[in-house]
């Protein structure tokens, strides 16, 4: 048998089992083109099953035709759809374009092209942010008469919403970080890569703060990592709280956050809300029935100034950053070019501290603490230097920070305590000494022992030894925390709250811990002559509340007659700043004391003002269309001194160059010969790395407009005509040659 006959045969045998056989089967009914009416029964029975729906558009982009059960599906009155155009019945997500296209809907449509598979949103009357949406996916074709009119869509699409909601939250799961909510890393990136990519061809800004939280390990090693996880909550709520609709902020991993801020470069306000960030971030979180403590540390770069694409400006916030955090952490920094060589600075900065203390290079001055009653010395606060051969005096401020990076702080704050009884010894009996204690050393087990070496290895008397701690010992477990404070106090030394008023929680501490003084930060010192300042009011409450609770108050940094007068007026009886005395070296100390007293008559200016840092700054200054070269020799938030140019009459406006598009005009105040006082127009900010810097640059845009960075223009005609169109002219002033003395 052929294999044919093979396969009729097993189709007739199973037709015969199904009782029909080839002879009596019916034939199929066949529908063709011209059977319009059972055509239009197909095309009924397809829309009332669901599985998909017709419609039609008019060349206006109106809805002529939907499927009824497509109305339904929608809970909508068809009546209420047709004649509307479909840009007011459907749109796409601006939120989770399609993959296929993140062109609007109505782009699309006035294309009049293709449309396949395009996920849409029915939008009439529903918001995206109610609970029930609907999500359609439309394919189409343009309908063209014979000329190639286009006369409208035709075709047919299909509810997707279960499938695209779970899309999209697998897009969220992938984009957003689960612990807290918000931007994750590669959601951050995406984001930053989009606004700097428009951005710069809109010449616009865009601002990157890199933020890590301080001594969060210890609170997670405490309290566990479940109080660690809520932690990170509380901080995200408390930085979207902050941020608001200024910009994105994001979790990029462990305990480190991102903030993108859109067309913000003014860095006055960058620095003011770092600020606040980090004020905000250290006030105690209540955990579980327990006070955990942190503080943060932000790095900020700014496109285009620190970089145009999302790698440069990531880098260079986290060197800011980085920068921040050994600066003594709970700080801002901006970045700048030359932080990139300070991470080997800092290493070979620890190595030479490490040699120093070995070989006992190390010493301490004692600053005193005055009465104001009678100006007789009643204490003084050891205070540590280094003077290294290379780099002359090093700044605690530098130092310190360094060598709290690793244990070396311990080894330090071992020899400043051996160091201070031993010198004390020496002073009369009617004086103390103070000593800083960091929040490492605090936390060391064996720190209540070094102390009691201290004390009975020199013979001092322990009421006359001081502890100044900060409130960063009250981090973690508090139940050590006050066992270490009950064991000093079981050895009769005294303990000194600094720093008072910077934190959130000091009140609580004066009530829980054993403190026999507080010292009111110099801060509220700064600024307490202002009339637009609240700090003269905070020292007297200050002041009045340590009184109440018999504790005493030394007032820190006053340096002018009329910051004293009104301390004084507020009830300060113990003060220590440099009106009385800097820090003395223990030589000077005991020549003074020969006769067991000590009183130091105050001397310094009638008013205070903001701090003039002495500098040696080769800089640009810029008069007209010409381009100085000079030397900045001084400055301070209000102006500067520089020497370079000589016939400079006063009142005349000068622009200097401070490097990497800083320009401050400034007017020429008082000159002597090559040298000139300058007022500027606009007060510098604080850079968050104890220096000063302009609130705004000039772009990178402007300065390639120029023919190159202002900074590496020769001296000469400067090519500003480049930006105003201004012609040039002869320079009008006698450039000076400044040594580097």
């Amino acid at each position: 048998m052929s294999a044919k006959g093979f396969f009729r045969g097993f189709a007739d045998r199973a037709i015969a089992g199904s009782g029909e056989t080839s002879a009596n089967r019916k034939p199929a009914r066949i529908i063709t083109a011209a059977d319009a009416s059972a055509r239009l029964e197909i095309l009924d029975d397809f829309e009332q099953l669901g599985l998909g729906w017709i419609w039609a558009s008019d060349a206006d982009g109106k809805l002529i035709y939907i499927s009824e059960s497509a109305a339904e599906k929608l809970e909508r009155p068809i009546e209420d759809m047709l004649g509307e155009h479909l840009t007011t019945l459907f749109e796409t997500d601006p939120d989770n374009p399609s993959e296929k296209s993140d062109r609007p809907f109505k782009f699309q449509l006035s294309a009049r092209s293709k449309l396949v598979d395009l996920i849409v949103r029915f939008a009439l009357g529903k918001s995206k942010h109610e609970a029930k949406q609907a999500w359609w996916s439309f394919s189409a074709h343009p309908k063209m008469d014979r000329s190639g009119r286009f006369l409208g869509y035709r075709g047919n699409a299909k509810d997707v919403t279960v499938e695209y909601e779970q899309k999209i939250q697998d897009s969220r799961l992938a984009e957003y970080d689960s612990l807290t909510g918000l931007a994750n890393r590669h959601r951050m990136n995406m984001r930053l890569d989009g606004i700097l990519a428009s951005y710069k061809a809109a010449k616009r800004s865009c601002a990157l703060m890199m933020l890590d939280l301080d001594r969060f390990k210890h609170v997670n090693d405490t309290l566990g990592h479940q109080a660690g996880d809520q932690l990170l909550k509380d901080v995200a709520e408390r930085l979207h709280n902050i941020v608001g609709d200024r910009g994105e902020v994001g979790r990029i991993g462990g305990d480190e956050f991102q903030i993108i801020l859109p067309d913000l470069d003014d860095r006055g306000k960058l620095g003011e809300l770092a600020d606040k960030i980090i004020q905000i971030i250290s006030q105690p979180y209540p955990i579980d029935g327990e006070r955990a403590i942190i503080g943060a540390s932000v790095g900020i770069a700014i496109a285009p100034y620190d970089g145009l694409d999302c790698r440069e400006i990531s880098n260079n916030s986290d060197l800011a950053l980085y920068s921040a955090k050994n600066g003594g952490r709970g700080q801002f920094c901006f970045y700048s070019a030359d932080l990139k060589d300070k991470a080997e600075e800092r290493r070979l900065l620890m190595e030479d501290l490490r040699e120093a203390l070995a070989n006992d290079a190390l010493e301490l001055h004692y600053q005193p603490v005055v009465r104001v009653e009678d100006n007789m010395v009643v204490s003084f606060e050891a205070l540590m230097r280094w003077d290294d051969p290379e780099r002359g005096p090093v700044s605690p401020a530098l130092f310190i920070p360094v060598a709290e990076e690793s244990n070396l702080i311990i080894e330090l704050g071992e020899w400043a305590l051996k160091r201070a009884c031993r010198d004390a010894v020496k002073m009369p009996k009617s004086v103390g000494v103070a000593v800083n204690v960091s929040a490492i050393q605090f936390a060391n087990p064996a720190f209540p022992e070094v102390v009691s070496n201290a004390i009975t290895e020199s013979g001092l008397e322990p009421e006359r030894l001081e502890l100044e701690l900060t409130e960063s010992v009250f981090v973690g477990d508090s139940e050590t925390v006050d066992t270490t404070f009950k064991t000093l106090k079981e050895l009769g030394v005294r303990l000194a709250l600094d720093d008072f008023g910077t934190g959130y929680s000091s009140l609580s501490y004066l009530r829980s811990a054993p403190f026999n003084k507080i010292k009111v930060d110099k801060s509220f010192v700064d600024s307490c002559t202002q009339a637009d300042q609240n700090s003269a009011k905070i020292i007297a409450a200050i002041i009045g509340l340590s009184s109440a609770l018999g504790m005493e108050v030394v007032v820190e940094g006053v340096e002018a007659f009329d910051q004293l007068e009104l301390v004084k007026e507020k009830g300060a009886l113990f003060i220590q700043g440099w009106i009385y005395s800097k820090a003395l070296e223990f030589d000077e100390i005991v020549k003074c004391m020969d006769s067991d007293e000590f009183r130091i008559e105050p001397d310094g200016p009638d008013r205070f003002r903001s701090d003039r840092r002495t500098v040696f700054r080769r800089i640009g200054i810029i008069h007209e269309d010409h381009r100085y070269a000079g030397v900045m020799r001084d400055l301070s938030k209000s102006g500067s001194r520089i020497e370079g140019l000589l016939g400079v009459p006063v009142g005349t406006q000068l622009v200097l160059d401070m490097g990497g598009g800083q320009l401050a005009v400034s007017t020429v105040a008082r000159t002597q010969e090559a040298m000139i006082a300058l007022e500027f127009e606009t007060p510098l900010v604080n850079d968050g790395a104890g220096g000063l810097c302009t609130r705004h640059r000039v772009s990178p845009y402007a300065l390639a407009a120029a023919g190159m960075p202002l900074e590496a223009l020769p001296a000469g005609n400067y090519p500003m005509q480049l930006i105003s169109g201004d012609t040039a002219r002869k320079p009008q002033f006698m450039e000076t040659q400044v040594s580097g003395s």
